[in-house]
């Protein structure tokens, strides 16, 4: 079994927000099938912005920042919801996730690096890990998440800490360490 570190609510919130600033155009398998894409997409970046037990410790009490900026760039018009305890997902919502989420999403080739970059991590370690929606998603994947995967809408998003990501790929193979 993966290791949970209690990176679970992150990645909900941040798979929730990259879908909703990039909608899906169709029905229910529509968005299923752009929900999927979008966490796999997430739990990939998560698990290499916090690849030990402690950095997921200390993002969840320091908290990851919100989508106030994100929501800037994409133009998402939040202000003033109606019911703020039902946006208050949106806190937890990591700008540098969402981010490195972007441009795997937008770029095969780094969605590759990612993922071998997590063989044998602590993350991966006990259980087979799947990420084929993400790595290679059918023509039906394609269609559910046309803007989800579109790399000149993700740009903006994407840009924001890609060098960053880069870094992150080029400095080699997560740590086995929990």
């Amino acid at each position: 079994m993966p290791a949970d570190f209690s990176l679970s609510p992150l990645i909900a919130a941040t798979a929730q927000w990259l879908v909703r600033a990039y909608p899906p155009g169709g029905g229910a398998l529509d968005s299923a099938l752009a929900e999927a894409q979008a966490r796999q997409a997430v739990t990939v970046a998560a698990w290499l912005r916090y690849p030990t037990a402690m950095d997921a410790a200390l993002v969840a009490v320091a908290g990851p920042g919100g989508a106030g900026r994100l929501d800037g760039l994409t133009g998402a018009d939040v202000a003033g919801s109606a019911d703020e305890d039902a946006e208050a997902w949106r806190t937890w919502v990591d700008e540098v996730v969402a981010s490195w989420a972007a441009a795997l999403l937008g770029a095969p080739e780094l969605a590759s690096a990612a993922t071998d970059a997590l063989t044998g991590s602590a993350h991966t370690a006990g259980a087979p890990v799947e990420f084929r929606r993400l790595l290679d998603p059918d023509e039906r994947d394609r269609r559910a998440a046309a803007l989800l995967r579109h790399p000149d809408l993700l740009a903006p998003v994407a840009e924001l800490h890609r060098d960053q990501l880069l870094d992150r790929l080029a400095a080699g193979p997560v740590p086995l360490t929990g």
